[in-house]
This record gives C-alpha cells, sequence and structure tokens, in this order.
C-alpha cells in the first residue's frame, strides 16, 4: 500500500495548524500574561486563536486536493471542503463573541480548549474509516465538556458539565460497541468496505443491534429525542460561548459525521435491517420516528419556557428534528440542504448566544423579562437579535426560511407522502408555525416591552459587536442569496 505524505500532509495542515496554534495560545500567555489584566490576557488569547483559525481556512480554502487520501481512510470532497470551512467560521464567530463574555481566570486555556475541540470537528468532516471517526469524535466531546464547565463561581456551569460528560460517556459506548459489532460483521472498518461487505451479507440480529446503537448516539450527539435530556441544562448552565459552540460548530460537523457513517456506511441498511419489523424496515423509519417526536416535544416545551436559554434549547430540539428529515433526504438529493440548514441554525444560534453573553456580562438574567428595554438599551444589539430569531423562525428573505425550505422540499421529492420523510416535513411546517409564537415572544420583549427597573445601556466591544453584526449580515446575505451555497452542491 503506497502512501502519497505530501497528499496527507495537506489535508491535515489545517489540524496541524489549529493544533500548533493551541499550544501558542497557552505558551504566549505564559510568557508574557503574567501580570496583565484578564481582559488584556483575553484579547491576546483571542487574537491568537482568530489568526490561525483564519490561516487555516485560508489553507482548505486555497487546497483543491479532493478525493481518497490515505489509503481511503479520509475523503475529501465538496461536503468536507463546505463544513471545514463552516466549522471555521462558527469557531471563529464564538471566538469573537468571546469578547463579550464575562472574562474567566484562564482564557487562554479556553481558547486553547476550543481550538482543540474544532480540530476534531474537521476531522470528523474527512474521516472514512471508523476508528479515526471515533477518535475525531472523542477528541471534539472532551474538549467540549471541560468547557461547558468552565465556569467555576457558577454551580449550574458544573452541573451541566457532569450531566454532558456521563450522558455523552454513555453515548460514546454504544456509539464504540456498535462500531465493534459492524466491524464484527463484515471484517472492515473503512465505510466503503463495510457498505460492499453489508450488501453482500447482513446478519440481520446483529445489524439490528448495530444500527440502533449508532441511532441512539447520533440522537445524543444533535440532541434528538429522546436522547435529548442533556440540552436543557447544557445550555442554560454553560458559559454562553461554549453553549455556542456545542450548538453549532459540533452540530455541524456531527451531521456531517453521521451522513457519512449512515450514507456511505449503512446505507444497505436504510431500508432492509429489520428495525421495525417486517420488510421494508431499516433505520429510515426509526429516525423519520425520532425526527418527529423531537419536532413535536421541542416546539411544544418551548412554549412553557421562561429561560431564554432553555428556550433555545428546546429550540435546538426541534431544529434537530428538521435536520434529521434533511440527513434522510441527504440520501437521495444529497448533502446540500442539510448543510445549507445546518450552517445557517449556526450561525442564528452563535449569534443569539453572543447577545445572550453581552446581557450576562452587563449583569442581566436569563429570564425572557430581563429582554424588556433593550432596543433602548443597546439598538445594535435589539436589531442583530431580531435576525437571528427570525432567522430561527425561518421568515423570508433570512436564510432560516431557505435552510427550512430547501430541506422540506427535498424531503418531498424523494417519494412524497409515500416515504416517512414526507410525513415528517407536514409535522415540521406545523411545527414551524408553533415556534414561530415563542420565537415572537423574545422580539416582543425586546423591541416593545418597557423596562421596568430602567437599567443603563448595554456596553458592547467591539471585537463582540463585529461577531454578531457579521453573523446577522451572513444570514440576511445568505437569504437574499442563497445559492451562494446551495449553488457549490
Amino acid at each position: 500500500m503506497s502512501i502519497d505524505y505530501a497528499l496527507l500532509f495537506r489535508v491535515l495542515l489545517p489540524e496541524a495548524l489549529l493544533t500548533a496554534t493551541a499550544l501558542l495560545v497557552i505558551g504566549v500567555d505564559l510568557v508574557w500574561g503574567s501580570g496583565r489584566s484578564r481582559g488584556s490576557r483575553l484579547q491576546m488569547a483571542v487574537g491568537a486563536g482568530l489568526l490561525g483559525v483564519g490561516v487555516a481556512a485560508l489553507v482548505i480554502w486555497q487546497d483543491g486536493a479532493q478525493g481518497s487520501v490515505w489509503a481511503g481512510n479520509l475523503r475529501v470532497d465538496l461536503l468536507a471542503v463546505a463544513v471545514r470551512l463552516g466549522v471555521l467560521g462558527l469557531t471563529g464567530l464564538s471566538l469573537l463573541g468571546l469578547t463579550g463574555s464575562r472574562v474567566s481566570d484562564q482564557p487562554a486555556e479556553y481558547v486553547a480548549l476550543a481550538l482543540l475541540a474544532t480540530v476534531g470537528f474537521l476531522q470528523m468532516a474527512v474521516a472514512q474509516n471508523l476508528l479515526l471517526a471515533f477518535l475525531a469524535l472523542e477528541l471534539a466531546s472532551l474538549s467540549l465538556y471541560v468547557l461547558a464547565g468552565y465556569d467555576r463561581s457558577r454551580p449550574e456551569s458544573a452541573e451541566a458539565a457532569l450531566k454532558y460528560f456521563l450522558q455523552g460517556g454513555v453515548s460514546a459506548a454504544l456509539l464504540l460497541f456498535g462500531f465493534s459489532l459492524l466491524y464484527g460483521m463484515t471484517g472492515r472498518i473503512d465505510l466503503t468496505g463495510i457498505s460492499m461487505a453489508l450488501a453482500a451479507h447482513a446478519d440481520g440480529s446483529l445489524s439490528a443491534v448495530a444500527v440502533g446503537m449508532v441511532l441512539a448516539a447520533f440522537g445524543f450527539k444533535a440532541a434528538v429525542a429522546p436522547f435529548h435530556p442533556w440540552a436543557p441544562d447544557v445550555y442554560q448552565g454553560a458559559p454562553p460561548m461554549s453553549a455556542a459552540l456545542i450548538a453549532s460548530a459540533a452540530k455541524l460537523a456531527g451531521l456531517a459525521f453521521f451522513w457519512r457513517i449512515f450514507w456511505s456506511g449503512l446505507g444497505p441498511l436504510a431500508a432492509t435491517a429489520p428495525l421495525t419489523g417486517g420488510a421494508g424496515g431499516g433505520w429510515v423509519p426509526v429516525l423519520a420516528a425520532m425526527c418527529a417526536v423531537s419536532l413535536l416535544l421541542g416546539n411544544l416545551v418551548a412554549l412553557a419556557q421562561v429561560s431564554i436559554r432553555r428556550l433555545l434549547a428546546y429550540s435546538a430540539i426541534g431544529h434537530a428534528g428538521a435536520l434529521g428529515l434533511g440527513l434522510l433526504s441527504a440520501g437521495e438529493v444529497g448533502p446540500g440542504p442539510l448543510f445549507y440548514y445546518a450552517a445557517t441554525y449556526g450561525l442564528a444560534t452563535v449569534g443569539a448566544f453572543a447577545c445572550l453573553a453581552l446581557l450576562d456580562r452587563a449583569g442581566d438574567g436569563d429570564r425572557i423579562e430581563d429582554l424588556a428595554g433593550l432596543r433602548r438599551r443597546s439598538p445594535l444589539l435589539a436589531a442583530c437579535l431580531a435576525v437571528f430569531v427570525l432567522s430561527l423562525a425561518g421568515i423570508p428573505p433570512l436564510a432560516g426560511f431557505f435552510g427550512k425550505f430547501v430541506v422540506f422540499a427535498a424531503a418531498f421529492r424523494i417519494d412524497g407522502l409515500s416515504h416517512p420523510a414526507g410525513w415528517v416535513a407536514l409535522l415540521a411546517i406545523a411545527m414551524s408555525a408553533v415556534a414561530l409564537y415563542y420565537y415572537l415572544i423574545l422580539l416582543k420583549q425586546a423591541w416593545i416591552a418597557e423596562d421596568v427597573r430602567v437599567r443603563g445601556p448595554i456596553e458592547v466591544p467591539p471585537a463582540a459587536a463585529l461577531g454578531v453584526v457579521l453573523a446577522a449580515g451572513l444570514l440576511i446575505v445568505l437569504g437574499a442569496f442563497p445559492s451562494l451555497l446551495l449553488g457549490r452542491f
């Protein structure tokens, strides 16, 4: 087996750059951060992190290499390039938003962990091998566990990290056990070889158990019901920009990861494995049922929330159902609609959490009523928050509307209502009307309700302002010109 090491180095160069940047951030803080204020240390760490992210994105953008690398263990294709650039963009916006957060005692370590999580995200986008995919997933997950509990001044942060870690550990165990069963059945760990072996012969009972475990792991990583209980506590307890990274970049990379697992590896079991009993079962109707439950539970429970972050968490569970619908249809129509939805959802989520970080920095609480008077205290935040919320609600001409439109249209294009995806799409359209109600409650508080406490203006650091404006601007531009992303596919 001959390996083109020059090509392998080119493919892995972005990961190497981010790893070197993470080490550089910590080293610079140790040498020059001593005696400086926490604010200046944060600016220095974020600046170095953004430089590393920018250089890595430039390398990916300019590198035209595509195809299988390292004997097929890595695959660089259009989806991989798009996801890697999208992940780096969301990470960069998260770092900009960090400048508007309450400064922790270890800003350099925070930025380094965020960069290491991004290394895992980048590898998840190209891994074509079960072992490499699992290692990339765990590198990202372990970093996110620490980031979720990074605010040691709040017990809620430690609780969020513990719940995230425990449920994530169970999910990792299920995924690894499912992978081991697939290896036992096929004798292969590369997705192409697994697909060929399963197409030739698959043990029914073992296939059902293996695919069921992979589905459970997907449910946890994407916060799809009934594997969602960690999401509300983590979104509420974790530092705002940690929650933003979990809800945006991690979700985008995870969807690309599981798209490869399901369609490149488990495609032959989509409609043959006896997961639902009888012929024509497979994992497709099971995933469709999970998506339907997520849409119902996420959007209906969100109506009862008084915490902004818990509302966004249940909203994310509802969006996970719609993203799962995109995953269902991606096997037939390609990953373009799924990527567009996931990327634009990530932009809106990062922007919303950046606004919440600034409110938290100003000493405000997490209740919906705390948004009262935002239009007077910070017109910029109020305007950007309106863009983020309306995009999440799917209001045209913002990018969130076209994300939902292309995913729902792709679901109907498969076989109409004769396919499970068609019925889930109908439910998703109905739940979008429900979601509009609780999203408008946020805007009502921010733009109409009066601030009875008469609080002062909110100070928005220039870097944080740049982050929220950039995220809002991208949602407007991608909504007006969706072909900028969709046309690539």
